[in-house]
């Protein structure tokens, strides 16, 4: 068995104003400003790396709701951060590769090399209606992402890069500067069809929040799946977790009783789009959906101590990246980073004693 990596904490930027579908107000404002804010609390507080989503509408407050830009604040806090990996979030549906190649180099640049890519298939059919993105079948969208990370690849190693594919051609493309250090790739999905394409072309494999079982039968498929095609072992896993960390038990059950009050509303407008066109190996209810993310599958919920314990027992059946999300997002984080990182640190430091 593989031995346990030393945990990555991450975060999701809050770019729709926080994670919680039935609370209006989480005082997190969709602003740069406050973005930036909470990388350097972040960076401050011990976390590794942070998430820029990339949605053009809001499925977590309704889509006539703010939503930034993901791309322009990744480039933002290229500027405005020294030590956190920048996992921008893109979909190919949305994205030629060889503009991204073009952004991507340059974003690396700013960051000093910090850049790295979240590849999403894309999941919203309303999304990519009203903002002309390319949805075709949930196989096909997975198919051509195989191309456009070949290319992006190719535009990053090769001067001038060719290519000939069925979704993506050039007969020579020079793109320079290139990356200082090609970019790391990331990617999730759950159906038969995700999977082996992400075996295919990622370096790393992220999913959406799960129990301990699940994610150790998820990182054991994935790997197998990964020898199997006779590939370098992933070099990361990820999960996305909501955290809720209180002094006690009670008062930690009492927000999330706070947060799961589902009202419905035009916050869920999206629910039944994502349920029928992600092709999930789990099934979720629309309770749970109250959280971005299924982020409280993972129960990091409790005191300090017990979610620190948590976060080790994922880290032993190979979670080593965790990306989480908090409300009202600023002090959560700085609480988590005070309160349970260095709990975490010391607990990892008794296992590999």
């Amino acid at each position: 068995m593989t031995s346990p990596q030393r945990v990555r904490f991450g975060y999701w930027t809050p770019i729709f104003g926080g994670w919680l579908r039935n609370v209006d107000d989480e005082q997190t404002p969709v602003s740069f400003a406050h973005i930036a804010a909470i990388a350097r609390a972040a960076e401050e507080g011990g976390f590794d790396l942070t998430l820029i989503p990339e949605l053009n509408l809001n499925d977590i407050k309704g889509v006539e709701a703010p939503s930034l830009d993901a791309w322009a604040v990744t480039a933002g806090l290229a500027a405005v951060t020294s030590k956190l990996e920048l996992l921008a979030a893109v979909r190919p549906g949305f994205h030629n590769p060889f503009h991204t190649a073009k952004q991507a180099a340059t974003i690396d640049e700013i960051s000093g090399g910090r850049f790295t890519l979240n590849v999403v298939s894309a999941w919203w059919a309303e999304e990519a209606k009203q903002y002309d993105g390319l949805f075709s079948a949930h196989d096909d969208r997975y198919a051509r992402t195989i191309e456009w990370v070949e290319v992006l690849r190719g535009l990053w190693s090769e001067t001038p890069f060719a290519y000939e594919g069925e979704y993506y051609r050039t007969e020579g493309t020079y793109l320079e500067p290139k990356p200082q250090v090609l970019p790391r790739l990331y990617a999730g999905g759950e159906s038969e069809a995700g999977r082996n394409a992400i075996t295919r072309f990622a370096d790393a494999y992220l999913t959406h929040g799960g129990t301990l079982e699940e994610l150790e039968t998820k990182v054991a498929d994935m790997r197998r799946r990964r020898a199997e095609a006779g590939a370098t072992p992933f070099k990361a896993f990820g999960m996305a977790a909501y955290a809720v960390v209180r002094d006690t038990e009670e008062e930690a059950q009492a927000e999330i009783d706070r947060i799961t009050d589902v009202r419905g509303g035009a916050a869920y407008g999206s629910y039944q789009d994502f349920v029928s066109k992600s092709k999930l190996d789990t099934q979720i209810d629309l309770k749970e959906y109250s959280v971005s993310n299924r982020g409280l599958r993972p129960n990091l919920v409790g005191t300090p101590d017990q979610v620190a314990e948590r976060i080790v027992a994922f880290a032993n059946v190979g979670v080593s990246t965790l990306l989480l999300q908090f409300s009202p997002h600023l002090p959560e984080l700085q609480r988590f980073a005070a309160e349970v990182i260095p709990r975490v640190r010391r607990l990892e430091a008794q296992r590999d004693a």
